[in-house]
């Protein structure tokens, strides 16, 4: 089989999955998308908004802006649920076992979002760009967890 130059590796295509996933977010404040894969298969997306059913924040308001807390605390003031949480309740939601997957995100995950990545025994999470929680790294290295900023020019590896 002839690859072309213009293929992406596995890394860069559910990277870039994750960005559009991100583009659903109903969140005034950040976009995220994030995308649990093994063995280079999809296995559920999820993106930051209100829970179904309810009134988003694009259509409410930031009750978080509105309160004025900073980004990075208080998570639990806040009408909406995560993307790495609303990919493991679609996992648990349809019946799909995730542990030993690899997460895609566009932000690195909070800490309330890494001690539920942690039970639901994700190994490695690649994501866009930092978050500022430093108890989350904590919590993620000493579960053992792989993390590692994506970057485009890296050779394909193995999701």
């Amino acid at each position: 089989m002839r690859q072309t130059k213009d293929r992406p590796s596995w890394e860069s295509y559910f990277m870039d999955i994750a960005r559009l996933v991100a583009r659903r977010s109903t969140c005034t404040r950040r976009a995220v998308g994030a995308v649990l894969v093994m063995e280079n298969r999809i296995l559920t997306t999820g993106y930051n908004g209100a829970p179904t059913g309810l009134a988003h924040c694009l259509d409410r308001g930031c009750l978080r802006e509105s309160l004025q807390i900073a980004s990075g605390q208080r998570h639990e003031l806040c009408r909406g649920i995560h993307a790495e949480q609303n990919a493991i309740i679609q996992a648990a939601r349809c019946g799909i076992c995730i542990r030993g997957a690899t997460l895609f995100c566009t932000n690195f995950p909070c800490a309330i979002c890494s001690k539920m990545l942690i039970n639901a025994g994700i190994q490695r999470i690649i994501y866009a760009e930092g978050y500022p929680d430093d108890l989350s790294r904590t919590l993620l290295n000493e579960a053992g967890i792989e993390t590692r900023m994506f970057s485009a020019g890296e050779p394909e590896g193995r999701p």
